[in-house]
């Protein structure tokens, strides 16, 4: 075979074909490195064209329980990612679940998701079947079957007591020895909305003795009845009360980790249900309500709330203190997820059980 030498002119195209080649390449590259780290930067839980059409519709409005102090720097990384601005809405469990209750006898689509314990309380009509892809790294307890709500945090109930006013030593080691700290009378309180934790204590002693038991307590102790776990929780840290029967686990170390002088230990039975993501089936800004509802379940949010003391139930983060964990292992964990007449019944043997005297 015989070499042929390239002419000048030929030299000149070669060089310009090999240059055009480069930059071709070189703007490739970029740009796939351009997209991989905007894929590396973008949060989990971001669904493009979901977010796109949630942008458009512009706001998101959420009801919670959440305290402010939480969900306010929480939403505030939504709206950062998304682009969305939230409407935070916060009352109580009760509160929320009323207020929903009324506007959807009025017909006003005035909420787009609900992030409570009470979720699994709405009717069926009023929470829209989703399958957010977050919801993978949950724990099985916390995905509905009927796909209308999932658990955002765990909330396992447990005694709770102000470490300035009552000594470990004192704490009792069962619900019986409560009967034998007479002195608590009128200094111990409960939330007015455990029905949940109630039903724990009858299924784990039985029907006819759980009953007597909690009867006698509420005889003897004569708890305090206050409207909302939160309120609970701070009453205790700043010793308006001794102690509380029952709480969320979660708000006793949320408010021990500002500074209060409180504490919890767990004793059998630890009812054990979730605060719940909820989407409207009548959502005014439906595509920002899914979007919320994923993000609400990613390993982000649930990282930032185990900082604030919330127990997670994504399998990929983990609790917060770590000795949570200890003291719960060995407890028996009854899960109380009920709706419709059997949350009824609960509610209404509690109110027969704890009426004030």
């Amino acid at each position: 075979m015989t070499a042929r030498r390239m002419t000048s002119p030929q030299r000149c195209i070669a060089r310009a074909i090999l240059v055009g080649l480069i930059c071709l390449w070189t703007v490739a590259a970029r740009a796939q490195d351009t997209s991989a780290a905007t894929a590396a930067q973008s949060p989990s839980w971001i669904i493009p064209d979901l977010a796109v059409a949630a942008r458009a519709e512009g706001a998101l409005t959420v009801y919670s329980s959440m305290n402010e102090q939480e969900g306010l720097p929480l939403w505030k990384m939504f709206e950062d990612a998304a682009g969305v601005k939230v409407n935070y809405v916060r009352s109580s469990d009760s509160i929320i679940l009323s207020r929903i209750a009324i506007e959807s006898r009025g017909r006003q689509r005035s909420w787009d998701l609900a992030v409570t314990t009470t979720v699994n309380r709405l009717p069926n009509e009023a929470l829209l079947q989703f399958d957010p892809p977050q919801a993978r790294g949950l724990i099985a307890q916390a995905r509905d079957p009927n796909r209308r709500w999932y658990g955002v945090y765990a909330n396992y109930n447990t005694p709770a007591y102000n470490t300035n006013l009552v000594k470990p030593s004192q704490l009792p080691k069962s619900y019986e020895e409560f009967l034998d700290r007479k002195e608590w009378a009128g200094k111990i309180a409960l939330d007015d909305t455990d029905d949940e934790w109630l039903s724990a204590i009858i299924v784990y002693y039985g029907d006819e003795r759980g009953k007597k038991l909690l009867m006698d307590i509420a005889a003897v102790l004569k708890p305090v009845m206050v409207d909302g776990h939160l309120a609970l929780a701070r009453s205790v840290g700043a010793g308006e009360y001794w102690l509380a029967l029952n709480n969320y686990a979660s708000l006793t170390v949320n408010v021990q980790l500002s500074g209060a002088a409180i504490d919890f230990w767990a004793l059998d039975p630890v009812a054990l249900f979730f605060g719940s993501v909820g989407v409207s089936s009548q959502a005014p800004h439906p595509k920002a309500a899914l979007l919320g509802a994923n993000f609400m379940l990613s390993r982000e949010a649930g990282q930032f709330l185990t900082t604030r003391g919330r127990m997670p139930t994504r399998h990929d983060v983990p609790v917060n203190p770590t000795y949570v964990s200890e003291r719960l292992k060995d407890r028996k964990i009854i899960a109380t997820i009920f709706a419709g007449e059997e949350q009824r019944k609960w509610q209404g043997l509690f109110k027969v059980i704890f009426k004030p005297r």
